[in-house]
């Protein structure tokens, strides 16, 4: 098997050094169409529901941050005193 792998790695490096720029470049441009193909696209619903949760995830996120930096804001106002 790794003798199959090694062949085929040297075959696959002899091929990139016969094609010329616009070859490799016209492979490239085929493989991420053909990849492009193969992408499964949310449903609308999908779509709905992943932004609602990274909207309300964002929401509490920001809330504990804002929630910090009220607790520190005091804090430093204690230790140090408000001028």
């Amino acid at each position: 098997m790794a003798d199959n792998d090694a062949a085929t790695s040297t075959a696959v490096a002899g091929e990139r050094e016969r094609r010329g720029f616009f070859g490799r470049t016209l492979l490239f441009v085929r493989q991420v169409i053909d990849e492009m193909r193969k992408v499964v696209y949310p449903t609308r619903d999908e779509l709905t529901s992943f932004t609602i949760a990274v909207l309300v995830f964002l929401a509490v996120i920001m809330a504990y941050v804002n929630g910090l930096d009220w607790m520190f804001t005091r804090a430093v106002s204690w230790v140090f005193g408000s001028g």
